[in-house]
């Protein structure tokens, strides 16, 4: 059964949109800046370009359920979990996809997959042992709605390219050197310079962006939770059921899979203190304050 979507968040997509289009004309003007600095040419860069992008593109499922432990399971290994996922898929006019466990205490869970089609949501089993069905289900929602808007292609992509613009720095630089491009500019500065300079300025200003995409990406996954379920109080309820339980996890576990926090519905790192503008997920207390709006737009209580 197909739910009232209850209004697009149209100023959070109006912001993705800005962000995303900010995001572009950084790596743009990058590469412009290379084309013209060190005469680089358009092929080979284009060959460097396509080869790791089919790489990562067919590979990023893979290497992060990997670098979780997940494993993928049949249904007759959790018969109730995988129900679920079904369902919830269903209704958000999703295929199926496949689902993994992570034998960790850390209650987490997370979605990765280039499309729909290849796409596997992931639930540690500490997760599935300290929150109730409803819970569950809302976090699984949330991570499908993650999967229907391609949010793992889009980081996975917008990512990519900062690594890109890293590389060919790199490249360039050591090209420089042994006397691949112009000793200096037209004013008389050294290429390295510049290439330090402009390499500084593209990472730090693509990492920002990146952390604010992201951030929008959850209150967007957060909403489509509360649509699919039409319970945003129990995503509430396990958010912050979540962060409480991590908070009791030992540091060794946590740093086992901090390498997935970019992915995880609440990273590991929540108790550190940091300003917003870093963070790659929300404050708690903002996601909590849009889903209890969202509530009231569905006449659901908020307690």
């Amino acid at each position: 059964m197909k739910r009232k979507a209850y209004g697009r968040d149209r100023g959070l997509t109006a912001r993705m949109f800005f962000t995303s289009f900010m995001l572009g004309l950084l790596y743009v003007t990058f590469a412009a800046v290379l084309f013209y600095v060190l005469n680089i040419g358009f092929a080979p860069l284009i060959l460097i370009v396509v080869g790791m992008a089919f790489f990562q593109y067919y590979t990023s499922d893979k290497l992060a359920l990997r670098a979780a432990g997940a494993k993928v399971i049949e249904r007759d290994q959790a018969p109730q979990l995988f129900d679920t996922v079904e369902r919830l898929a269903a209704m958000a006019e999703l295929p199926m996809p496949k689902v993994a466990i992570v034998d960790t205490d850390v209650p987490n869970a997370f979605a990765t997959g280039r499309n729909p089609k290849h796409a596997v949501v992931a639930v540690t089993t500490g997760l599935m042992r300290r929150l109730d069905e409803r819970e569950i289900e809302s976090v699984l929602a949330h991570e499908l709605t993650h999967i229907k808007n391609r949010d793992v292609r889009t980081m996975t992509l917008a990512s990519f390219f900062a690594m890109v613009a890293a590389l060919i720095t790199r490249f360039a630089f050591y090209g420089s050197l042994f006397g691949g491009g112009r000793d200096r500019d037209n004013n008389g500065v050294p290429i390295w310079l510049v290439l330090l300079l402009v390499s500084w300025v593209t990472y730090i200003i693509s990492w920002i962006l990146i952390r604010t995409i992201s951030r929008y990406r959850e209150y967007a996954a957060d909403r489509g939770s509360a649509v699919i379920t039409g319970t945003p109080e129990y995503l509430m309820s396990a958010l912050q059921k979540i962060v409480g339980e991590i908070g009791r996890i030992p540091q060794r576990d946590l740093r086992e899979v901090a390498g997935m926090n970019a992915f995880f519905i609440i990273p590991t790192s929540v108790k550190q203190t940091t300003a917003e503008l870093f963070m790659d997920h929300p404050p708690l207390e903002k996601r909590l304050a849009a889903l209890a709006e969202i509530a009231r737009e569905m006449g659901r209580p908020v307690a």
